[in-house]
């Protein structure tokens, strides 16, 4: 006798409420083994995967894609028990009917590819609709195709078989012939650089088969999908103009043979969504997940913390002569964040009330004596703030390691709530983007953040004399309730002196 489970969206942790689903990997009818990924879920940390702990067959899901659900609710059933045992083996079964009758010498060419993939599988693709669970079982289509951030291999196309339902032989009606085959193949998923914009298009009733992406391999970015609204609301702007001039000349032309008449009422306004006063064609993107996340604590860090900025201008050459020096020397190549990241820790073990939080209850402030720290990271789905641990105790080839891991999962999507909380001081190379300072607001609730611009060549007085040299400005965006003026000054003034005379660091090493 099959019993149904219910299971239900686990706490994910770091304090996380809700989740938004953003892909499905199985569906109704499908059979699950223990701790198989079925969705796809994005929390205001990173994306996750959540296994399902029964085996058995998925009897009913809950909640679409782009659905936000609360920790606790209901996300699938599944019948375990007999009816699994029984599904899986008409799966079996199906499935090697399947590949005699795509092997069979009257089969045209479309039915020919279908039996050529099944035969390709053997029992291998009985073996993956059943208990593997394997990545198999993540999609339909042949070759690889990118499904939200990564790359992911798609098999055959899967039978679905329900508990008590009869199996067609292979003649018998229902079977797919090989031209249905290859439409389903086609209505596989659509390679997108990223959920965001997938919903993008979505909200905005826009077809991705019908775009061809501008990343590689066709992928389509989210630059592709604004494009294409905006050619959609031109095109409907023209529309309206070219209509609106054909009436107006019908109108001109029976008013020169009517005579004299009344005026032509204006033009009417371009069409409003309901209950607002924004046209149409605005694209309105929601503050949910990763960017909710984000939009929410720099809100709250403006709201509730008294910052201030100091910044000063400094001789960079030297550091840049030291950093060739030392890649030149063999072993991994140093990043020059990685030599501003121990500049900060040695700093910050001078001015210790900067590596801090402020306890607005207790109304104390907590110096901590751990560095854990931040850096700014841009990705597609928006600023993110990963830590390295304990990075006062690391090297400069440890930190240049652990800076290049942490910004590819942000570019994937991989990162965990872990890495992505529990920063204590944050490091804003903003150079990057090629802008010289910035006044950045504050990762609640550190109490101060270092930035840095871009380096660059300018006429600087050098031992006397005027001289062309590698300059960068720093900046210390700081909490005024943890320290006063001269202490974040200090901080600054010591980061740009090992900046300038890197040799100022053997002090402290």
């Amino acid at each position: 006798m099959a019993q149904v489970l219910e299971f239900k969206l686990p706490d994910l942790g770091e304090g996380l409420t809700e989740a938004e689903i953003v892909r499905w990997m199985v569906e109704v009818g499908d059979v699950v083994a223990v701790d198989q990924p079925v969705v796809e879920v994005e929390t205001a940390k990173a994306m996750v995967e959540v296994p399902c702990p029964y085996e058995g067959v998925v009897t009913a899901r809950f909640g679409a894609e782009g659905t936000e659900l609360p920790v606790g609710a209901p996300l699938l059933t599944v019948a375990v028990g007999g009816p699994a045992e029984e599904s899986r083996a008409v799966e079996a079964e199906d499935a090697e009917d399947a590949g005699d009758a795509g092997g069979g010498a009257g089969s045209d060419k479309g039915a020919g590819s279908a039996g050529s993939a099944g035969s390709a599988g053997g029992a291998g693709g009985a073996r993956e609709v059943g208990a593997s669970g394997g990545p198999g079982d993540r999609g339909e289509g042949s070759g690889n195709v990118l499904v939200g951030y990564g790359t992911a291999q798609a098999p055959a196309r899967r039978r679905r078989v329900r508990p008590g339902q009869p199996v067609p032989g292979p003649g018998a009606p229902g079977r797919a012939n090989g031209r249905e085959r290859a439409a389903e193949r086609a209505d596989g998923p659509v390679p997108v650089i990223s959920p965001l914009v997938r919903r993008l298009a979505r909200e905005n009733g826009l077809d991705l088969r019908d775009l061809n992406g501008s990343g590689p391999d066709g992928l389509i970015q989210r630059a592709d999908v604004e494009y294409a609204l905006r050619a959609a609301a031109a095109h409907a702007r023209a529309a309206t103009a070219a209509t609106a001039t054909a009436t107006a000349a019908t109108a001109a032309a029976a008013g020169s043979l009517a005579g004299p008449g009344p005026r032509t009422a204006p033009a009417a306004p371009a069409p409003r969504r309901p209950g607002t006063d924004i046209p149409s064609g605005v694209v309105r993107v929601p503050l949910k997940g990763v960017r909710g996340a984000v939009a929410d604590k720099l809100s709250r860090s403006r709201r509730e913390i008294p910052d201030a900025t100091t910044w000063v201008d400094a001789d960079a050459t030297e550091l840049m002569r030291a950093r060739t020096a030392m890649n030149a020397a063999g072993g991994p190549k140093i990043s020059l964040l990685a030599l501003l990241a121990r500049v900060c820790t040695a700093a910050l073990a001078r001015f210790p009330e900067l590596n801090s939080t402020v306890d607005t209850e207790a109304r104390e402030v907590v110096l901590l004596d751990r560095v854990h720290l931040g850096f700014a990271a841009q990705t597609d789905r928006g600023l993110m703030v990963p830590a390295v641990r304990d990075a006062h105790a690391r090297d400069a080839e440890s930190l240049t390691a652990e800076f290049a891991r942490l910004t590819e999962a942000a570019r994937t999507g991989t990162l965990t709530p872990a890495e992505l909380t529990g920063s204590t001081f944050t490091l804003n190379n903003y150079g990057v983007f090629g802008v010289d300072g910035s006044t950045p607001i504050l990762n609640h609730p550190e109490a101060a953040m270092l930035g840095v611009g871009r380096i660059a060549a300018k006429p600087w007085v050098h031992e006397g004399e005027l001289a062309v040299r590698q300059v960068v400005q720093l900046s210390l965006t700081f909490d005024h309730r943890v320290c006063d003026g001269g202490t974040a000054g200090g901080f600054l003034r010591y980061v740009a002196d090992c900046v300038e005379q890197p040799a100022v660091l053997l002090r402290t090493l």
